[in-house]
């Protein structure tokens, strides 16, 4: 992989620190850095709920990054259970990026049609979206308040009507969950190459037997990751804005060299 962004999302080495399972017969491995930068990204939100407490901070810390590791997981297996469906096996890794289902060696989604491999990339977000809404509904039917990110959305839904968490860990745990299973899927699925958005858009126009495929779905990345950066650099969000700064231009230069991306996922 030429581009510095692909480089940065490419699958990392093994290391000894690796913890390594299977979930439904799809093994996973997590690096230790998953849990680092996990915590790294969690740190403002835990320290507004801990306060001055260090011992609460730590106890935080642990819930958002068994929130983050579930939610990840969630979506990488919505991938891996895709490939399966259309008969290609896939391993998950999580890392300091977030993570990757990544196909064997033997079919590398070679083999996939364009509509196969948009419904493959458009299984991540849904698998996440469908746990949020398993949470909201569960909540609901437990008369408790939802701690939905969307404040005006969830005015409007009545979700933040019914009791409150006795607990505050109790109530962090699903303020996490929700934030990161609604938020960060609408992340992704915006229409930047490798994102799922971007493949979605990619093997979209593959569908309909557009030719310059890749093209475009560069240039929709460049306008895409752009305009996201702005958003983030603006809204006090410098980890989207750096992402998507660096996406664009990864997009771009892949333009400039003429040549598509070959993000396999």
């Amino acid at each position: 992989m030429r581009h510095n962004a692909a480089m940065l999302l490419a699958e990392p080495q093994k290391t000894g620190a690796d913890l390594q399972f299977a979930v439904a017969g799809i093994p996973v491995r997590v690096s230790a850095f998953f849990w680092v930068a996990a915590v790294l990204l969690g740190w403002n939100a835990c320290q507004w709920w801990a306060g001055n407490d260090q011992r609460a901070l730590l106890q935080y810390l642990a819930l958002w990054a068994g929130a983050v590791f579930v939610s990840i997981l969630v979506h990488e297996l919505g991938h891996a259970l895709a490939y399966r469906a259309f008969g290609q096996a896939a391993h998950v890794v999580l890392y300091h990026f977030g993570g990757l289902a990544i196909p064997e060696l033997w079919g590398r989604r070679s083999h996939l049609r364009p509509f196969q491999r948009l419904l493959v990339a458009a299984a991540g977000p849904a698998a996440q979206l469908a746990l949020a809404a398993a949470i909201i509904l569960g909540l609901k039917a437990a008369g408790r308040i939802v701690p939905f990110p969307f404040p005006l959305l969830g005015d409007r839904l009545g979700l933040f009507a019914g009791e409150r968490f006795a607990s505050p860990f109790a109530a962090a745990t699903f303020e996490f969950l929700l934030s990161i299973n609604l938020f960060w899927p609408l992340v992704n699925l915006v229409p930047v190459p490798p994102l799922d958005g971007g493949q979605i858009v990619r093997e979209g126009l593959l569908t309909l037997g557009i030719g310059d495929a890749y093209r475009i779905a560069g240039m929709v990345g460049v306008a895409a990751g752009g305009a996201a950066a702005w958003w983030g650099y603006t809204r006090g969000q410098p980890y989207i804005g750096i992402l998507f700064a660096m996406l664009a231009v990864s997009c771009w230069q892949s333009l400039s060299a003429s040549t598509p991306w070959n993000r396999w996922r």
